[in-house]
C-alpha cells in the first residue's frame, strides 16, 4: 500500500466540504457557472479593501537589507508590536510582541498550540457542530477530539462540558462567531465556563486550556460583539488569520496570542516559536506580515455579508426552514426537513444548489449554507430552494 492506512481512512472520510466544492466544479462545467448555485466553500468572494493593494505594493517596492530572508520564528518584530496593540485594545489585556506568534493562518496557529501542550491520547473538548478540521489538527498531535452537544440555539451548554472533562483533557477548542452555525457565545457563557475550568483546576491540580479560534471576529451583524477569552480565562491562547476579514485566505497569513499570565508562560511561547519551525512552517509569510502589520483596524465591508444574510435567512424562513439566524460569520446552518440530512444536500443538487451536510460538522440532522457569494446566487437559488422542501 504506497500511502498510509490513517490517511486512506481520512480519504474514504474525505471532508465533504471539499467534496461538494469539487462536484460543483462538474456541475459548473456541464451548465455553466451562472446556473450552479454554490454555497459549498467558505471562500470570501468580497474584495480586500482598498487600503489592501497599495500597502501589497509599498511592501514589495521596499528595498531593505533582509526584507525576504528568514526572521526569528514568531516573526518580524515590527509586526508581531502592531498586532499586540490592536489585540490589547481589542481584548482590555496588556500583551506586548512577545506574547505574539505570527503563523500561517489561523490553522498554523492551531497546529503550533496543539503541537506545544499535546501528550499522546490527551482529549481536546470541542462543542459540536464544529468546523470539521478540528479532527484532523488534534490527531496530526496525538490528541483525540471529544465532541459534546451545544444548546438547540446553538449557544454553549457548560454542563455537557463539565461532564465531558476529565484526567485526559488537556484543552478545549471555541471557535466564535462560529462555523458552521454563526453563534457567538456569549460573555456570560464564557464567564461561567472560565468559573467550571478554575474550580476544576483548583480541585484536581489540572490546568485545562482555552483555545479560542477567531477567524470571523470582525465579522459580526446587529451591533454585535465577541466576548474576549483573554479577559475571562488566564489559562487561554488565540488563534485567528486574516482570511475572511481581509478576504486573503490564499495569502495563508494570521497569529495566535498567548496570555501575558498563562502559567509557565515562557515555556509556551518556546515552545511555540519551536512549533511553528519543526512542523515545517518555518515563519508566516513575511511579505504578509509587513503588509497586514499595518492593516490591523482595516476589514471588509461587513454589511455586505450582512445584506446577503438577511436575502438568505428570509428567504427559506419563508418557504418553511427551521432555522437560528447568524449574528456572525458568513454561513446559516437550518435544520434539514427531513432527518437524513445527507439526501436532503442530494436532492437540493438536483436544483444544482451545493450545500454541505451537517453531519460532516458533527450535527447531522442540519445542512450548511456558505453565503459568501454573490447576491444574484442567493436570488437565484431561492426557487431551487423552495421546491426542495415542497416535495420532502
Amino acid at each position: 500500500m504506497p500511502i498510509s492506512k490513517k490517511i486512506r481512512d481520512s480519504i474514504t472520510r474525505t471532508s465533504w466540504i471539499r467534496k461538494m466544492f469539487e462536484e460543483g466544479a462538474i456541475l459548473k462545467s456541464r451548465y455553466g457557472p451562472e446556473n450552479v448555485f454554490d454555497f459549498s466553500l467558505g471562500n470570501p468572494n468580497l474584495p480586500p479593501p482598498k487600503d489592501f493593494h497599495p500597502c501589497v505594493i509599498n511592501a514589495i517596492q521596499e528595498n531593505q537589507d533582509g526584507i525576504h530572508g528568514y526572521m526569528p520564528n514568531s516573526g518580524f518584530l515590527s509586526a508581531r508590536q502592531a498586532v499586540a496593540e490592536y489585540v490589547s485594545k481589542d481584548h482590555g489585556i496588556q500583551l506586548t510582541a512577545e506574547h505574539i506568534i505570527m503563523t500561517c493562518g489561523a490553522a498554523g496557529a492551531m497546529n503550533v498550540i496543539l503541537k506545544a501542550i499535546l501528550n499522546p491520547d490527551d482529549e481536546v473538548i470541542c462543542p459540536s457542530p464544529f468546523f470539521v478540521e478540528y479532527t484532523y489538527y488534534v490527531d496530526n498531535h496525538g490528541g483525540i477530539l471529544k465532541p459534546v452537544p451545544t444548546n438547540p440555539d446553538f449557544t454553549l451548554n457548560i454542563d455537557a462540558i463539565s461532564k465531558a472533562m476529565s484526567h485526559k483533557t488537556k484543552a478545549i477548542i471555541l471557535n466564535s462567531p462560529n462555523n458552521p452555525t454563526g453563534q457567538i457565545y456569549s460573555q456570560n457563557s464564557l464567564e461561567a465556563l472560565a468559573e467550571c475550568l478554575q474550580a476544576y483546576q483548583k480541585d484536581n491540580g489540572q490546568i485545562i486550556y482555552l483555545i479560542s479560534d477567531e477567524p470571523y471576529r470582525k465579522i459580526v451583524y446587529d451591533q454585535m460583539h465577541v466576548p474576549s477569552i483573554l479577559s475571562c480565562y488566564t489559562e487561554s491562547f488565540i488563534c485567528t488569520s486574516y482570511s475572511k476579514d481581509l478576504s486573503i485566505p490564499g495569502e495563508r497569513i494570521g497569529y495566535l496570542a498567548v496570555h501575558p499570565e498563562a502559567t509557565g508562560i515562557q515555556d509556551l511561547l518556546a515552545a511555540m516559536a519551536m512549533t511553528n519551525r519543526i512542523l515545517g512552517f518555518v515563519n508566516a509569510p513575511a511579505l504578509m506580515q509587513r503588509v497586514v502589520a499595518k492593516l490591523q483596524h482595516v476589514s471588509i465591508d461587513i454589511n455586505q455579508y450582512k445584506i446577503k444574510r438577511d436575502l438568505l435567512c428570509d428567504g427559506l424562513a419563508s418557504f418553511g426552514y427551521q432555522l437560528t439566524k447568524p449574528l456572525g460569520a458568513f454561513y446559516l446552518f437550518p435544520r434539514s426537513p427531513v432527518k437524513d440530512d445527507v439526501a436532503f444536500v442530494r436532492e437540493l443538487q438536483k436544483e444544482r444548489i451545493l450545500t454541505v451536510p451537517g453531519s460532516g460538522f458533527g450535527a447531522p440532522g442540519h445542512f450548511r449554507i456558505a453565503y459568501c457569494v454573490d447576491d444574484q446566487t442567493i436570488i437565484n437559488a431561492m426557487e431551487g430552494f423552495k421546491r426542495t422542501i415542497e416535495n420532502m
